[in-house]
């Protein structure tokens, strides 16, 4: 058992060696190296070239006109760090060209001109794919989806020639890159992992340069010959789409944004198996088949489906007890009883919130073993259910609710739930609720918080215990 012990440390060594890497100590002593670029385990440095179309997709002079497209061009190189697998910076130079055309009038006709730019740029870079990927131990991954972020400065030359006064006198306008020269960017890439040395990623960026004269269409909005009075917009953005490949720089095998500390826990721990008989990784199996061993899993009965933590918990996002897997509304949370949505009809944040403490008060309300009689314990949680309720006005009504576990048949599960609902319902009136805005009604086993439960086998107690119970909703 004490070497299983020591091996799994060394197992996990990976992992926590982001803070510091341990060096054997000699005798009496214990030395520790501070983490610094001898002691890393991935590259995180790369350079990026590439280059592409380019095109002027919003202004008043734009690269698609007529039902044609008038083909740009650009290129780039940039300075990449990855400082997690999930985000990484970049500085990136681009120059490119664009071509557009605009019609101002019959005498000035088509208008055509060019934009001629160059960016510098500093972009956030999130990986998706490390995101979204789920507790996948065994395959390798090599298409990863970025999205990018980020601000630049950007100066350019453009030139604009129509059939009027401009086919002697062509429209010229310069901008120096500069502090007021500020733009924003942000696009999607999918990368591809072709080595330990090159990823290739098509990209796609958008430029929003907060500019009325990058098009090329005057120096002023109010400005003759009036190209920028064509599109009411005051900002001309432009639209880059790029193939481009990333050389990564270091002696590791593995770049970070294509690093999976999970995954290399386990193909360590089959080497250490085939080292070491005695050692076993995952000796009990994973009995629910969520990838997360049941040496380690918290919940051992993860209903098939589910998406899991590294725990092997059911995820739920927005945290209102319903798991992902059943829930209806993922990212709103609502009450159990309506699958995780929230009720249409309670409008009010008043209304929200005395529904809430109905629930709170209704949770545990205790029965007589196989009765519909109300323990005493009980009865002040539901005096406190009856203050609430009287505190609504006319027009509301509420159903209260009979459930059962699996057990027996549904004719006297119905029949229970039925007689346990009403006996809720005789007490708040008791208690001076209005019993025109009451009703009772009994699902028996057809209600079921964990649908799993059936049969009930299926389930710890503690889940047959939840699927008894006695709740209220609004109509």
């Amino acid at each position: 058992m004490i070497m299983k012990k020591k091996l799994f440390l060394l197992l996990m060594l990976p992992i926590l060696g982001f803070a510091q890497t341990k060096e054997k100590p000699s005798d009496g002593e214990t030395a520790t190296k501070t983490f610094d670029n001898k002691s890393r385990f991935f590259k995180d440095w790369s350079v990026s070239v590439g280059g592409g179309a380019g095109f002027m997709s919003h202004a008043d002079l734009t690269s698609f006109y007529d039902g044609d497209i008038n083909w740009g061009w650009n290129g780039y190189v940039s300075l990449d760090k990855q400082l997690t697998p999930i985000f990484g910076i970049s500085l990136m130079y681009t120059r490119g060209e664009t071509k557009q055309k605009a019609h101002l009038n019959d005498a000035a006709g088509v208008a055509h001109g060019y934009t001629k730019f160059d960016q510098i740029a500093l972009l956030g870079d999130i990986n998706f794919s490390n995101i979204l990927r789920g507790a996948d131990t065994k395959s390798s991954f090599r298409w990863a989806l970025h999205g990018y972020a980020g601000i630049g400065s950007i100066g350019y030359r453009t030139f604009l020639q129509d059939n009027n006064v401009l086919s002697k006198w062509p429209l010229y306008i310069e901008q120096k890159i500069g502090i007021s020269t500020f733009d924003y960017i942000g696009g999607v890439g999918l990368k591809y992992n072709v080595s330990r040395l090159i990823d290739l990623e098509l990209r796609t960026l958008y430029i929003i340069s907060g500019d009325e004269e990058f098009d090329g269409g005057g120096w002023t909005r109010e400005a003759a010959p009036g190209y920028n009075l064509i599109n009411d917009s005051y900002t001309d953005n432009a639209w880059l789409v790029n193939l481009g490949v990333s050389f990564k720089l270091g002696k590791h095998p593995e770049h970070l944004r294509w690093a999976d500390p999970l995954q290399n826990a386990y193909r360590n721990a089959a080497l250490l198996e085939q080292k070491f008989d005695e050692f076993k990784v995952c000796q009990k199996g994973d009995q629910d088949d969520d990838a997360v061993c049941d040496d380690w899993d918290r919940q051992l009965d993860t209903p098939t489906g589910a998406r899991v933590d590294g725990a092997g918990v059911a995820l739920d996002v927005d945290l209102d007890g319903v798991i992902d897997l059943y829930d209806k509304c993922v990212m709103i949370p609502g009450p159990i009883e309506n699958n995780g949505c929230p009720i249409a009809n309670v409008l009010t944040q008043e209304k929200q919130e005395a529904i809430d403490d109905i629930y709170k008060y209704f949770n545990g309300i205790e029965f007589e073993l196989g009765k519909a009689i109300i323990r005493p314990q009980s009865y002040r949680d539901l005096d406190k259910t009856a203050e609430i309720i009287k505190r609504f006005g006319a027009g509301e009504s509420f159903i209260v609710v009979g459930a059962a576990d699996s057990r027996g048949s549904a004719e006297l599960n119905k029949k229970l739930s039925l007689a346990r609902a009403n006996a809720v319902l005789e007490y708040l009136i008791s208690k001076g609720v209005s019993a025109s805005i009451l009703s009772a009604e009994g699902r028996g086993k057809d209600d079921l918080k964990y649908t799993e439960c059936d049969p009930a086998s299926n389930c710890p107690e503690w889940k047959n215990e939840a699927n008894r119970r006695v709740y209220i909703i609004s109509k």
